[in-house]
């Protein structure tokens, strides 16, 4: 895939894929270089930079990772990464007593383009699918990012290469694909059932085909489901359903089963149902004793370049919810949270 990077700090390998679709694929290892997590709930990345000289155009997601080592794994695409160290920390949680340098994943253009957890398996994107990188795209550097939330088994001196193979080829796509990342601040009192809730209004004149989503909470989810949200001729908002899943199962990329179209002023919707049975607070945070609530939607578009919003978050409770949004109606307070 011809990447640029200081490869005598990654020692990544270039491996040969079959063909698929009937054009010639290949298979790069984008791997965390035999790291030694010295803390709980460390976030670290190592970057990529992409050959600039041609556009190359990604088409799977294979995992090298286990829920035994790694919490989640993202893959950021970026227009320059938040360092140039070949390992940085890079999570919110980033303390003086960490050894590595504490930066984000990206400096600028960042977007998250794949996301595992929970020994999710292979992801592969449809037919004459793939995320545009390096040439003239956005994405001019791919940063893995891994959390770490245990460390017991790095004690004895092991070290780790969790990652991702990259599926790749340079045959054109004609149809290019983006994540857009719903998700929520805010916080879920004691002893209590509490909906963490986004929604926001596409701006943009494209038409988006979704076509897989994956939800993401820690230990205190129960529900998390994602909506596109029309009104009809007599300003009634109907909801169609783009997925809803048990977060605490694989978190994985999983098929949208119906052909659902979305386009400018349509609304994109996600709740994450969360039930507490903790005697404190639990905030929105990096670690295994807060939580996070986040409905990924990777779709594809015609011949045109992806969204340019990349995320939608709200302020979420008790500041935020669909009931308190003028701009929302309808809404399936049942259905959003039952499976």
């Amino acid at each position: 895939m011809a990447f640029y990077h200081m490869l005598l700090w990654f020692g990544i390998a270039l491996l040969s894929v079959a063909s698929l679709n009937g054009y010639k694929v290949e298979r790069y290892s984008l791997l965390m270089p035999n790291v030694r997590p010295n803390k709980p709930e460390l976030y670290l990345c190592t970057p990529i930079k992409v050959n600039f000289t041609r556009n190359y155009y990604i088409v799977g997601f294979e995992p090298n990772a286990s829920m035994n080592t790694a919490h989640h794994m993202l893959l950021y695409g970026c227009k320059t990464p938040g360092s140039s160290k070949p390992v940085w920390d890079c999570g919110e949680m980033a303390s003086e007593e960490s050894t590595e340098e504490s930066a984000s994943p990206c400096n600028l253009g960042s977007q998250v383009i794949y996301a595992w957890a929970r020994d999710a398996p292979m992801l592969r994107l449809p037919k004459d699918v793939g995320f545009e990188v390096g040439g003239n795209s956005p994405i001019q550097y791919l940063v893995l990012q891994v959390h770490y939330a245990h460390i017991d088994k790095f004690k004895d001196g092991s070290r780790d290469n969790s990652g991702v193979f990259l599926h790749y080829t340079e045959r054109p796509m004609q149809r290019l694909a983006g994540v857009l990342l719903l998700g929520t601040a805010g916080l879920i009192p004691p002893k209590t059932v509490e909906y963490m809730e986004t929604s926001c209004e596409i701006k943009e004149n494209k038409t988006i085909h979704p076509f897989a989503f994956r939800t993401h909470t820690h230990s205190l989810g129960k529900v998390v489901s994602g909506y596109r949200v029309r009104a009809n001729e007599r300003g009634i908002d109907e909801w169609t359903l783009l997925g809803k899943h048990d977060p605490l199962k694989p978190q994985m990329f999983y098929p949208i089963q119906n052909d659902i179209k979305i386009h400018k002023s349509d609304i994109v919707a996600a709740r994450c149902t969360m039930e507490s049975r903790r005697n404190s607070i639990t905030y929105i945070g990096a670690t295994n004793k807060d939580e996070m609530c986040n409905f990924y939607l990777m779709y594809w578009v015609e011949g045109k370049s992806p969204l340019e919003q990349k995320y939608c978050f709200s302020r979420g409770p008790p500041l935020y919810y669909w009931s308190r949004d003028q701009e929302l109606n309808n809404i399936p307070n049942r259905e959003a949270s039952t499976l």
